[in-house]
């Protein structure tokens, strides 16, 4: 995968793990009827990045839903290291604010190097938040709380990825990577 084209390396690990995987039970209907936007960064500088974030979430708020419901915005050549790019979520985070569009938009993170508080890196728990690239998913919060209200026990989820991703084991999610 090293050599191909970071959204090409994205849709296969959204179609392996999140979706194949079922670690987001939301992800495959969006997916089928193309309402996931792939959008590939350029931007070399924290700086660049926010103002293309800061388009995106415009695009995605005056767009509808049944167009584009949810944007993946992948940043290769910014961010890549997890410390730099978790520092970076509460500008992420300000900028939703700043266009008024808290409770409407959500930013989700996911990372190469993804490690959630308390834990080692290579627990297999940090992978559910593991993409081949820093990408930063917007989501619209009227399509989580539908998808949330149609699955009876949303909390099991989060158990269930854990079981799953410790049974496939780091080797195994690279051979599912490959």
């Amino acid at each position: 995968m090293s050599g191909e084209d970071p959204i090409a390396q994205t849709r296969r690990w959204l179609e392996r793990a999140v979706i194949g995987l079922n670690l987001c039970p939301f992800a495959k209907a969006v997916y089928v009827k193309q309402q996931v936007r792939f959008v590939l960064s350029e931007a070399t500088t924290t700086e660049a990045l926010l103002d293309e974030l800061t388009a995106e979430l415009s695009l995605l708020s005056q767009t509808d839903a049944q167009a584009v419901d949810t944007t993946l915005l992948v940043h290769p050549h910014v961010l890549t290291d997890f410390l730099d790019y978790n520092d970076f979520l509460d500008r992420a985070d300000a900028a939703v604010a700043a266009l008024g569009l808290e409770g409407e938009i959500q930013v989700a993170s996911f990372h190469p190097q993804y490690q959630f508080a308390g834990t080692y890196p290579d627990e297999m728990g940090n992978f559910t938040n593991r993409a081949p690239f820093p990408t930063l998913h917007l989501l619209r919060e009227a399509s989580i709380d539908r998808a949330v209200a149609a699955f009876p026990d949303p909390d099991v989820i989060v158990e269930r990825n854990i079981a799953t991703l410790e049974e496939l084991g780091v080797e195994g999610w690279k051979r599912l990577m490959e």
